[in-house]
Formats: structure tokens, C-alpha cells, sequence
């Protein structure tokens, strides 16, 4: 932690303090380059005498040596420390080459191994001085702990621990090269929060335009989830139905009389890799999942956000906005003819919920866009008219849903609700506590308020496509007890337009680069959390034109 404050104070306080952690490439291949350090154990290497007259010498080399001190305050383990002649020295491991520098190291590496001599120091042993083995060039650089390399290294170690007590995340770098190849990029958005913050421009592409990785979704009735190796597979009875590479996977989502072993539950836990549990209709019932995120301080922000009406507000305003006006923009570009007069009203009450005294008057002015919304959403509807008769729609109804729409679009809200309620999870936040949806037992009130401008963009979308394109058809649907709902097959059909909706790509209208919408459910989700740290002033969701 003291290598990446000194590299970069924003990213020692993130790993060390928020707890937050990604892989890269470059993770992955400096753990495999530890791989053999970092198992505890020692061994003697004996040199003959020399032609110089010097006489034979041992030299002790120990391995993954922890050590702490109550005085500096710190904490390591050491890769390798070599004793040889009394004289004591650590040895860190690098995976790159040996930079070109004046000292030989950078002042991060060279600090990090400053402090490993100064614990060796501490515990009694003569150490003046240690070495950094760059496997990428097998050269070893030799580094001596002069006064100024201590004061230094102390120096960092009062920094990084005043920083961490103050509980104020330092701000991000400004345009720099450390940005691109650093693994949390994704999570400390240093461009977005530039722009966000002081107007900086332009926004440089740091972070993928899609995510790695995507949910499995098992409905099979009876089916049973295995862990074989790295693979999960799915077998029902005695027959193989699929297979998928752990590392693939973001989500296992669970419907129905599905069965998962104990072994597969241990190692999703392990990779964080949560399993959802909902009804074969689709209602969430459950979610197991590993430990909570460390970072209880943005927890403790949100709940004192949402015992704050004014705070609480201010959000709900800009919620309920985003959502009016993605509805309209969604009217406005798959209803050719439809009246100016439509498009004006939901502008207007776009504006009035951002002036709305109070929550009770934000939900109004979203009641009265929604039926006008949904009073014209048929009207995107194309093809087949014969078709499309099957697909006949008055008015938005739930619990049951009363007609093939309806049942569509609760399906695919049920969907949204999951990948939000998951995306809050993964960064930190309580899904259950919202600010626009009062908190009630069992409804994930946070995930809906961040769903909220996506139901029309991806949701109501990928509905009118499905029918458009006559993905599915009435034959997809079954009726009972008064509602309509979808056939096994049906829900197959509506999970995999979703999932196509949820990799397009748009340019962001804010940092102008392409990310999928998956992708902006994890920028909606972090940048909510800045602003409940008080980093950015205030909180806008996605809004498309």
C-alpha cells in the first residue's frame, strides 16, 4: 500500500482504505511472477573461497518473511531476505524490466523497499541497504538506504496514514500516463471526475467499452449447476446441457426448481461472483453472495443521504427527469408521426420535477408523463398487423400483468431490477436504500432508482424490438389466473434481447466515448457514490437525445 500511495495517493487510498480491487494483465502476471517467493521457506548457498584470498562465505536466504513494528506503524511481507556475513538485505520482486533512471528504481518501488529495511532495523538487524530483482531484464538493482531515501519513506508512511484518518479520497491524477495501465481506472474514473469537477476536457477512453464479463442464466426445471475445474456446468439428469469458464461469468441467475452444489456456491463466493435466486416468472427471491464491500464509509454516506430530505430530493429530482425525458426520446424515435404536442408535454414535466417541493409531487409528475408514455408506446409498434393483434395494449397493468405487453415488459423490468441490484452491490452501495423509492421490505429501492432512466432505453426497447422483429410471438405467452405470462421458451427469447440491448453501444453524452450499457450501469452506479462522498456536487443519471 505504501508503493501505490506514493505512485498514486488516490489509488493507495482506494485499495487500502475503501478496499477496492480489480485485476489487470498486469496483476495477474506480477502473482505469477511471486509464485515462487511467496511460498515461506529458506535455503543455504555457499560460495568458495575467491582468487582474492577472501575464504568461503554462506548466505541465508529466506523466503515470504512477515514482519511488523508498533513504532513506524507498518506492516509487510518481504520476498526474499538474504543474510550473509551479519550483513541483512530484502529483496522485492518485480515482473518488468529495470527502468533507465538515474536511481536505478523508481521512488515507489524504492520506498516500499526502504521500509522492509527499516522493519528488518527494527527487529535488530544490520540493513543498510536492499535490492530489486526486475524479472522482465533478470537484473537486480541494488538501492541504499540513505538518509534521504528514510526520510522519505517515513515521511509517506505519516502521509498515507493522515490521508487515510482524514476519510477525503484524494483527487485523481491530472492527465496522466500512470492512468492507462493502472487496473482500478475503471473504479477511480480520473477523466470522468476531471470533467465532472472542473470542467476538464477532453475525456480520454480509460476503460473498456464493454464489460468482460456476463450473467448465466439457468431455468431448465430440475437442472443442476456443477463446478468442474474452471468450468461451471449444467446438467439435467444425466445429460451435459453447457458448460462455462468461471472467469466468464459476472452473474449465476437461478430460475425456478434449479439446483446449485455446495462447491459451486464456495467458489463464487470466493470470486465474489454473486448467485441470484428468482421465481420461474422471474421475482428476485434471494441473492448469496461473499462478503460485503469493505468500503462501509460510502454505506455510512448513503444512509446520511437518505435520512436528509433535502439530499434525498435533489437525487429523486434528477431521476425522475432522466427517466421523462429518455421516454420521450424513445416516443421521438420510434413513433414517426407522433404530435409535437406529446414531446412538449413530457419536457414540461421533465422541468416540473425538477422543481418539485417534495418526493410525493417528483413520483406525481412521473405518473402523469408514464400514462401519456405509455398511452402512445404502442404506436412504435410495426409489422404484421395480423401479428401485431396479438400484441394489443390499453394501459400499463402489473401484478398480474393483463396482457402480452405487460407481461413483457414486467419480465424485462424484473431483469433490469437484477442487474442493478447486482451492479450496487459490486460498488459498495446498499441496494435497499434508495432516494426516489421509499425503502420497504424485500424491494431493492436502490437499484429501481437507478434503473429508472434505463427502463425506457433498454427495456421498453428491446420489447419493441422483440415484436418488431418477431422474436416472439403470442405463442410465447401462457394465461392463468387472470394474467398473462411467459412461456419458458418465451422468457429465453426476451432474456437474450435484453442481453443484446445491454452490450449496444452509445456514446456517452457526457464523456463522449462508446461504452456499452452494461457499461454505463457500473458509471451510474460510481458516480452515485461520488456523490454521496461529496466528491461531485451533484448526481445526474443518463440522459440520450
Amino acid at each position: 500500500m505504501l508503493n501505490e500511495f506514493t505512485y498514486c495517493p488516490r489509488l493507495g487510498i482506494m485499495e487500502w482504505v475503501e478496499g477496492e480491487w480489480e485485476e489487470s494483465s498486469d496483476t495477474v502476471a506480477g502473482t505469477l511472477r511471486h509464485s515462487g517467493v511467496d511460498k515461506p521457506g529458506f535455503r543455504v548457498r555457499r560460495r568458495p573461497a575467491d582468487e582474492s584470498g577472501e575464504g568461503p562465505s554462506e548466505r541465508l536466504q529466506l523466503r515470504s518473511v512477515e514482519l511488523s513494528d508498533p513504532e513506524l506503524g507498518i506492516t509487510g511481507k518481504i520476498d526474499l531476505v538474504e543474510i550473509e556475513d551479519g550483513r541483512v538485505q530484502p529483496v522485492d520482486y518485480k515482473k518488468g524490466k529495470r527502468p533507465h533512471t538515474a536511481r536505478g528504481a523508481w521512488d515507489p518501488e524504492r520506498v516500499q523497499l526502504c521500509a522492509q529495511g527499516l522493519l528488518l532495523r527494527a527487529h535488530g538487524h544490520a540493513c543498510e541497504s536492499g535490492a530489486l530483482y526486475f524479472a522482465g531484464s533478470a537484473e537486480r538493482v541494488v538501492v541504499p538506504f540513505d538518509e534521504e531515501l528514510v526520510a522519505l519513506t517515513l515521511a509517506k508512511i505519516r502521509e498515507l496514514r493522515e490521508v487515510a484518518a482524514g476519510g477525503v479520497l484524494p483527487p485523481p491524477l491530472e492527465d496522466s500516463p500512470k492512468c492507462p495501465r493502472c487496473s482500478l481506472v475503471s473504479i477511480c474514473l480520473p477523466d470522468e471526475t476531471a470533467l465532472l469537477t472542473r470542467g476538464q476536457q477532453p475525456v480520454r477512453r480509460l476503460i473498456p467499452a464493454n464489460v468482460e464479463r456476463f450473467p448465466l442464466y439457468v431455468q431448465e426445471p430440475g437442472a443442476r449447476v456443477r463446478k468442474n475445474g474452471d468450468l461451471l456446468e449444467v446438467h439435467l439428469q444425466e445429460e451435459k446441457l453447457g458448460a462455462v469458464r468461471l472467469e466468464e461469468i459476472s452473474t449465476l441467475v437461478l430460475f425456478g426448481a434449479v439446483q446449485v452444489s455446495t462447491q459451486v456456491i464456495h467458489e463464487l463466493c470466493r470470486r465474489e461472483i454473486p448467485v441470484m435466486y428468482l421465481s420461474g416468472g422471474g421475482w428476485l427471491h434471494g441473492v448469496t453472495n461473499g462478503l460485503p464491500h469493505r468500503n462501509i464509509a460510502l454505506r455510512q454516506r448513503q444512509y446520511a443521504v437518505a435520512a436528509d430530505p433535502a439530499a434525498a430530493l435533489r437525487i429523486a429530482r434528477f431521476i425522475v427527469r432522466a427517466k421523462i425525458l429518455n421516454m420521450r426520446t424513445l416516443l421521438r424515435r420510434n413513433v414517426p408521426d407522433l404530435e409535437r404536442q406529446v414531446l412538449l408535454r413530457l419536457r414540461q414535466f421533465a422541468r416540473a420535477a425538477l422543481r418539485a417541493p417534495d418526493i410525493d409531487t417528483a413520483m406525481g409528475n412521473e405518473g402523469a408523463a408514464s400514462r401519456l408514455y405509455f398511452e402512445h408506446l404502442p404506436r412504435a409498434l410495426k409489422g404484421d398487423p395480423e401479428l401485431l393483434r396479438g400484441f394489443a395494449f390499453e394501459t400499463r397493468t402489473r401484478r398480474p400483468p393483463r396482457d402480452r405487453i405487460n407481461a413483457l415488459l414486467s419480465f424485462s423490468y424484473s431483469l433490469l431490477a437484477r442487474e442493478f441490484t447486482q451492479v450496487a452491490w459490486a460498488v459498495g452501495l446498499d441496494p435497499y436504500l434508495g432516494y426516489l423509492h421509499a425503502p420497504r421490505y424485500g424491494r431493492p429501492a436502490l437499484a429501481l432508482d437507478l434503473m429508472e432512466a434505463y427502463r425506457p432505453l433498454v427495456a421498453d426497447s428491446a420489447c419493441i424490438t422483440a415484436i418488431n422483429n418477431a422474436e416472439v410471438s403470442p405463442d410465447d405467452f401462457i394465461e392463468r389466473m387472470g394474467g398473462i405470462s411467459l412461456t419458458r421458451e418465451g422468457r429465453s427469447k426476451v432474456i437474450g434481447a435484453i442481453e443484446r440491448r445491454l452490450a449496444h453501444e452509445i456514446t456517452h453524452p457526457l464523456f463522449k466515448y462508446r461504452a456499452s450499457y452494461r457499461r454505463t450501469f457500473e458509471l451510474e452506479a460510481r458516480l452515485l457514490g461520488r456523490h454521496l462522498t461529496g466528491e461531485l456536487v451533484s448526481y445526474a443519471p443518463l440522459v440520450t437525445r
